[in-house]
């Protein structure tokens, strides 16, 4: 039940917003091939204005529940960015119940780097890419903001060569922490509140004798795991400026997740500010309109100052 909330609400978000005329002042390059892995394409849509493009890019992951597909990408929701001249790429990962979230995170590292080596052809700044996205997505734009990966100068592809950081990100409520998931203490790797989403939270790894895919069960490791991809654990000076918009009546991502790293954004001293949404629960009515505050901080810490 809690999945299909879930994915209720990212699809919600994706189509609530009024569609764009038949003559749409964008362009739409569906099906751009970012990747590959284990012979399956990774793929994003790219959306750019066809007049004052304003060369800054943002990065929409299309996640819910860490679930991706390209059903939910949507022109309605890029356009509050493209109205701005931003050039919009909706990435689609490796979801699950497939893949788990270390493997997600690999697919938005590699997504960003795609980006940045094709910054030219997009007429984008590679320094000056914004992300974003709601629930999972925002849980992946704060560790693409603040566990980002360098490039490697050595690498034979030119994409990997590239650094997989960002310059801005704008979400909405986002899962941070998942040791301490509404309450110190609370864990809920797959487990607990998040009890429906077992599949993200099912980590594997190769056995190099049998060459298989095997599950790790110790539970200490599991827990590694799950402070490597909690958000709150890699904010540092480096860390990109941060905007996350939160309802305080949210049930599955209690708003103490966003409090947590909103507060160590405040440590180090890195530009970060929460919106609340009075009564908000895992989405609201209307929230289509919130996307343009989102537009309003890529504006703030992407645009050059006058």
């Amino acid at each position: 039940m809690l999945h299909r909330s879930l994915l209720a609400t990212a699809a919600a978000l994706g189509l609530a917003a009024p569609a764009p005329a038949q003559d749409a002042a964008f362009t739409r390059t569906e099906d751009v091939i970012y990747g590959r892995k284990f012979g399956t394409a990774l793929t994003l849509d790219a959306f750019a204005p066809k007049e004052k493009g304003n060369g800054r890019g943002v990065i929409w992951c299309v996640s819910g529940g860490w679930f991706s597909s390209h059903a939910g990408v949507s022109a309605a929701r890029a356009q509050p960015f493209l109205d701005r001249g931003y050039t919009v790429f909706e990435v689609v990962h490796g979801s699950q119940p497939k893949f788990a979230i270390p493997e997600v995170l690999d697919d938005m590292h590699r997504a960003v780097r795609f980006i940045k080596a094709n910054a030219k052809t997009y007429n984008v700044d590679p320094e000056k890419l914004g992300i974003a996205g709601g629930s999972a997505g925002g849980h992946l734009s704060l560790m693409q903001g603040n566990a980002f990966k360098p490039g490697d100068p050595k690498a034979k592809d030119p994409v990997d060569r590239e650094s997989s950081r960002v310059a801005a990100i704008a979400c909405f409520y986002p899962p941070t922490d998942f040791l301490n998931y509404g309450k110190d203490g609370e864990i809920a790797i797959g487990v607990g509140t998040l009890n429906g989403f077992k599949a993200p939270f099912d980590f594997h790894e190769m056995n190099l004798e049998t060459r298989t895919f095997v599950p790790i069960t110790d539970e200490k490791r599991r827990l590694e795991i799950g402070k490597q991809i909690s958000p709150v654990y890699h904010v540092s000076k480096d860390s990109a400026p941060a905007l996350i918009i939160h309802g305080d009546a949210d049930k599955l991502v209690p708003i103490q997740q966003a409090e947590l790293v909103i507060a160590r954004y405040k440590d180090v001293g890195v530009p970060a500010e929460l919106i609340v949404k009075k009564g908000g629960a895992h989405g609201w009515p209307g929230q289509e309109k919130d996307l343009v505050s989102l537009a309003d901080w890529f504006d703030k810490h992407l645009l050059d100052k006058k």
